[in-house]
């Protein structure tokens, strides 16, 4: 018979994990530095293989590392759901949400409905900012959860992908600004990732272009594109009625994939940051892909 895994070994490998040091995650599960130290010389010895590589003071996974991850939040998640299963005591308190205000437009209403209905005694607090001042307030310990976006295989802030999706160009379906030359363009601030790889994209096939707007808000970003005023890159779960999507027949080239992330405090844990945690997992897996014009 193979040996249990211990689930506290598990609690402690996340936090690891999810702060990048072993004394922040020390901080974390209540344990000193050497105990923590301990954990994780017995949890590789159970695996058999090496979990961590030491940089300074930061820890990151191995590969072997990696793949016990995926498995712990999931032995986690289960442990959470029994107990809470058994559990009669309705869910009460204050958690704090942050997401991008496309997502929140997008992903909240079906969030925040099923959430209520399960747990109606417990209070959301809602932060819409861009990805880059979230994983601030994440690591200010301003937020408990946030969803946020990032380039394929981001993986910088001990993340859990629920979503990989398309990201694209768009325009307006009623208008042709996409024909203009130089092309306008609608993008985020300047350390937007997704504005990097569209400049690059026209950049590298010697299209020319103009940042006519510039704006951490898609909700602006996408009042430009369904005016006519420019064209944008949007992921596909975020296309809106009105707008159209442009393909390489246009013109423009292709984009790389993003990846939606949930991103949990390490900072405390609690079965309501986990309930509401499990309520996005569930509605961004379910998640239908909005109609755009042809």
């Amino acid at each position: 018979m193979l040996p249990m895994l211990d689930l506290d070994q598990l609690r402690t490998f996340l936090a690891i994990a999810e702060a990048g040091s072993f004394t922040q995650a020390a901080g974390v599960v209540n344990k000193t530095q050497s105990a923590v130290s301990m954990q994780m010389r017995r949890l590789e010895e159970r695996i058999g293989r090496p979990l961590f590589l030491r940089e300074g003071r930061s820890s990151r996974l191995t590969e072997d590392g990696e793949r016990l991850l995926q498995y712990a939040r999931r032995m986690k998640r289960l442990n959470d759901e029994t107990l809470s299963a058994f559990d009669e005591r309705e869910l009460a308190g204050h958690v704090r949400l942050g997401t991008p205000d496309d997502y929140a437009e997008r992903f909240l209403p079906e969030i925040m409905a099923r959430f209520a209905r399960s747990n109606p005694r417990a209070e959301i607090e809602v932060t819409c900012a861009p990805t880059p001042l979230l994983v601030q307030d994440m690591k200010a310990n301003r937020l408990d959860i946030a969803i946020i976006s990032q380039l394929l295989a981001g993986g910088k802030h001990g993340e859990e992908v629920v979503r990989r999706e398309p990201l694209l160009w768009v325009t307006s379906a009623r208008h042709c600004v996409h024909e203009e030359m130089p092309v306008p363009l609608a993008l985020g601030r300047r350390t937007c990732d997704w504005r990097k790889n569209a400049i690059a994209g026209l950049e590298g096939m010697g299209r020319d272009y103009r940042v006519l707007y510039s704006s951490w808000s898609s909700v602006g970003v996408g009042a430009a594109v369904t005016a006519g005023l420019a064209v944008s890159v949007l992921p596909e779960s975020a296309l809106r009625p009105g707008m159209r999507v442009l393909s390489e027949r246009d013109g423009f080239p292709v984009l790389p994939m993003c990846e939606i992330a949930l991103l949990r405090s390490w900072h405390k844990s609690s079965r309501l940051i986990d309930a509401l945690s499990e309520h996005i997992t569930s509605s961004l897996d379910n998640l239908s892909v909005p109609a755009a014009a042809e």
